[in-house]
């Protein structure tokens, strides 16, 4: 209260989540473990809640708590994207879904679902795919966008190594999106690959059309 939350070091702001520490050992004394354990604020953010329960002095609930922390954090670094708001660039996808999507260790497919006036109608989480890619299928990523009436759509997904740089998957897979949309109407406006820093969009590129 005297120094505010900046004028902390990592171990005790760690420390204020743990709350507690176990026997002989200080709620500071187990942030230290931790970030000793897993390299820092960020190993730490990025251990799975059984990753975190491994430290002798830590169960599900200080790990709750911390991955709580972690996600309270993605939230406010994130500019909203509420239902309604007008999509004019890719920066504010990313803007919204970067801070979101930043460490997460699965490949996770979105689709952004738009009015005729490229007004936000839904946001939906398509798939969850493995460390290395997300199984998509056409038909799931346009069941919601008729489900709602949406006038066009657009996709993005995380690469979990941090690299921005689409795979040829992603490529075929953008192509293929682009081609149904176009039999069904709905056009796929933007297929956004999102890295740590960075990201990479297929319309900023003029690859929405391109053939693998």
């Amino acid at each position: 209260m005297e120094r505010g939350a900046g004028g902390l070091s990592d171990a005790q702001l760690v420390a204020i989540l743990l709350r507690s520490g176990r026997r002989r050992q200080t709620a500071l004394d187990l942030a230290c473990v931790l970030l000793t354990e897993f390299g820092g604020l960020q190993g730490v953010a990025e251990a799975s809640v059984s990753q975190l329960c491994r430290v002798g002095g830590v169960g599900p609930a200080k790990a709750a708590q911390l991955k709580a922390a972690q996600e309270i954090g993605r939230r406010v670094a994130s500019v909203p994207l509420g239902m309604g708001t007008r999509i004019e660039s890719s920066g504010e996808v990313f803007a919204h879904f970067g801070p979101l999507l930043k460490g997460r260790k699965r490949e996770v497919f979105v689709g952004l679902y738009l009015d005729g006036k490229h007004r936000v109608a839904l946001e939906q989480t398509i798939s969850e795919g493995s460390l290395t890619a997300s199984l998509v299928h056409p038909r799931e990523a346009f069941v919601p966008a008729l489900q709602v009436s949406a006038a066009a759509v657009i996709f993005l997904h995380n690469h979990p190594s941090g690299d921005e740089t689409p795979s040829r998957e992603d490529r075929e897979l953008t192509s293929r999106l682009a081609a149904c949309g176009r039999l069904l109407g709905i056009p796929v406006l933007d297929h956004l690959v999102i890295g740590a820093e960075r990201y990479f969009s297929f319309a900023d590129h003029r690859l929405l059309d391109e053939t693998p």
